[in-house]
């Protein structure tokens, strides 16, 4: 597409009824110009006609974060209040779009919804995400910052401290997300982190229940989990750490009998199936029906944990949406992980279907231990 073409097909994108005349002043082109255009946008299929639909899939939509990660590896020990040698990297993260990137590799049609600033940071987001995902819907905010994540990683593979600008996801509102229904409308499924505001989340949750899409909520940390909407009955799947756990029930988790009571006020709060992570220890899984303890897959090849929730996420996501049962769920998201950790990427560069079926098989088959 040239440039009054991709201009055209965005406000198309945020308002499938707007007239050709509108169209016209909005982009300072005659009307018979912006008809010309639209023409072209039917040949090329990107839209089908009048109301302007968009030739999508029934995609999955990942609403939140993409980032510019920094990470700083330590040698040594780290030393305070001094000078510590380290080695760095930068890659692009964000836990909706590291979500989004796994589930494209895993070939699910993915739309990706979030802003960004107008800068060299998102130039680089963009062209590294947009093999996986279609980014037509991300907003470039002026005067704004491309979100960005720093982690400091010890000796050990672990991180240390972690440092977010999110200030420009403030920009995802309500308002923002009802120019967007044309996408979620067509959503197989919603998955949404909590770098959204309370009042998005809000309405992500009273949209989704209304037209009965699948919703699925990610937590980012503790503190974010102030963005919790009012009502949890909308949530088809929360997957949600002990620490995030902990803040939000006001509860101490200090053994298995405490993690089965916390699921259970999860359910019992309306979210119909939940998956608190324990650390290295073990998993919960629980919905009104059944409930199961899954020990944590271990690794001694450790090189990088950051990424570890977001490709387990999408593995449980992945093989929910395509009927998997729940043990192989469970493990789908425990293998992704683990394989994930195993490298220095924050999603595993061999990652397909194919290969997460060959990954299961392996467990499956006592291979992967």
């Amino acid at each position: 597409m040239n440039n009054n073409e991709r201009e055209v097909l965005k406000r198309i994108q945020e308002n499938p009824f707007i007239s050709q005349q509108e169209l016209a002043l909005s982009i300072g082109l005659s009307r018979p110009a912006v008809a010309n255009i639209i023409s072209g946008l039917i040949r090329k299929e990107y839209v089908l006609g009048k109301a302007y639909v968009l030739n999508e899939d029934y995609p999955i939509v990942c609403i939140g974060a993409a980032n510019l990660d920094r990470k700083f590896y330590v040698h040594t020990e780290l030393q305070l209040e001094t000078s510590n040698p380290v080695t760095s990297t930068r890659s692009i993260g964000g836990v909706a779009r590291n979500i989004a990137e796994n589930l494209g590799r895993m070939g699910e049609t993915v739309a990706f919804l979030s802003t960004s600033g107008n800068d060299s940071e998102w130039d680089m987001i963009h062209k590294l995400s947009s093999p996986f995902m279609n980014l037509d819907h991300v907003q470039q905010v002026e005067n704004a910052n491309t979100g960005s994540y720093t982690a400091l990683i010890d000796n050990e593979g672990n991180m240390t401290y972690g440092l977010a600008d999110m200030e420009v996801y403030d920009y995802i509102t309500p308002e923002f997300l009802i120019k967007r229904t044309h996408l979620l409308i067509k959503a197989k499924c919603i998955i949404v982190d909590l770098n959204l505001s309370k009042n998005a989340i809000d309405f992500l949750c009273a949209y989704s229940e209304k037209h009965n899409i699948k919703l699925v909520i990610i937590p980012v940390s503790s503190p974010k989990m102030k963005n919790m909407p009012d009502s949890l009955h909308a949530i088809d799947w929360l997957i949600i750490n002990r620490d995030e756990t902990e803040n939000y029930l006001k509860m101490k988790i200090n053994n298995t009998n405490d993690l089965k009571t916390a699921a259970k006020r999860w359910n019992d709060s309306g979210v119909s199936n939940v998956i608190v992570t324990n650390g290295v220890n073990e998993l919960i899984y629980r919905n009104s029906n059944q409930e199961i303890i899954k020990p944590i897959m271990p690794s001694d090849k450790v090189l990088d944990v950051t990424g570890a929730g977001d490709s387990f996420s999408s593995a449980v996501v992945f093989s929910w949406l395509n009927d998997l049962d729940i043990d192989s769920i469970l493990a789908a998201g425990m293998i992704n992980a683990r394989k994930t950790i195993e490298t220095n990427y924050t999603v595993r560069q061999n990652l397909d279907k194919k290969q997460l079926f060959r990954d299961l098989e392996e467990y499956k088959n006592g291979k992967i231990h």
